[in-house]
């Protein structure tokens, strides 16, 4: 009988002690790393979210920017930190491509991290030049169908998300367009304002002031749904190139191993301040749709099936690192 009862309550012990890590989190300070500098959306959104979470949680979690190596910095901090909950990463679609194209980035994006949850998407536009003579995406493939390897097309650098964007499009409609990789998107607008290239797929927030300008002419947008900022315009996919999304994404991820509870308990409350009104149109009205995983799990999935689209396409397209 007394071993019966020892045995007992060794079991409730460790019932009740395996949710401590989430009941007493955070005990302390909380960073959030982003591997760029500041100022750009995965900052603004981080930064936010980070002041949503201190609220609620009676924590601090700061925002700490280690920006170099095209995010290779930050993102091999994070992953060699503690798996304890108090340091995560604020990543984007750079995480899962830039395995794809670089031979030894320093971290593995499934092995090193488990996901928290998605922050937001970001739909991109296609832009072309006001003289190209297109006026829909239709009229873009008819005219690069005609003229194989002469359309030009530029982005913010090679395995950026916007030549991730570009390669697939014309693998899903048959195409061949000539890459022309920038130092960032900014140099890219500009020459495609000047005609120097003919298009480029862009975050919806950076292209709009031109396209309301008549400095370029937007033809569709990349996301599953049409955006806020181009109600007007139609999806790729409805534009008549089916199966096609290429949006950006941002969210948050814990070193491998963080506690299970930990990581729930993140999700909820990033859940939680995504949800609110004022945040959320605040962010739509630069065509930033803040949004969160529904669990943990879920997030670490939809990270291991874009390390696989991504190296699939950086093979099929032949994207490698320069």
């Amino acid at each position: 009988m007394v071993n019966l009862f020892w045995l007992a309550a060794a079991a409730l012990v460790t019932a009740y002690s395996g949710n401590l890590p989430a009941q007493g989190y955070p005990a302390k300070a909380v960073r959030i790393v982003v591997p760029l500098v500041p100022g750009g959306n995965l900052d603004i959104v981080a930064r936010a979210v980070a002041q949503r979470l201190g609220e609620r949680l009676g924590q601090q979690f700061i925002v700490e920017n280690r920006p170099g190596a095209s995010s290779l910095v930050g993102t091999q901090y994070v992953a060699k930190s503690a798996a304890d909950g108090y340091t995560l990463l604020a990543m984007a679609n750079t995480f899962t491509s830039v395995p794809a194209v670089i031979a030894h980035p320093g971290y593995d994006p499934v092995k090193d991290f488990t996901g928290v949850s998605l922050t937001c998407k970001v739909a991109q536009v296609l832009v072309v030049t006001p003289t190209l003579p297109v006026r829909s995406v239709k009229d873009l493939i008819a005219l690069a169908r005609a003229r194989p390897g002469e359309l030009t097309y530029g982005s913010s650098g090679n395995g950026s998300t916007g030549h991730f964007a570009a390669e697939l499009f014309n693998q899903k409609s048959g195409l061949k367009m000539l890459h022309v990789p920038y130092k960032g998107n900014a140099q890219a607008l500009v020459d495609i304002i000047a005609g120097q290239i003919m298009m480029m797929f862009d975050q919806v927030s950076t292209s709009h002031p031109h396209v309301k300008a008549g400095k370029l002419k937007a033809l569709a947008v990349t996301s599953s749904t049409r955006s806020g900022l181009f109600p007007e315009l139609p999806t790729i996919d409805e534009a008549g190139v089916k199966g096609y999304e290429a949006i950006t994404y941002n969210g948050l991820l814990a070193p491998a191993g963080a506690p299970r509870e930990v990581l729930s308990r993140l999700q909820g409350e990033i859940a939680r301040a995504v949800a609110a009104p004022a945040l959320r149109n605040t962010f739509l009205e630069r065509g930033v749709e803040l949004t969160a995983s529904n669990s943990p799990d879920e997030f670490t999935a939809y990270i291991r099936d874009e390390v696989t689209a991504n190296a699939k396409l950086a093979r099929n397209a032949g994207i490698k690192a320069q």
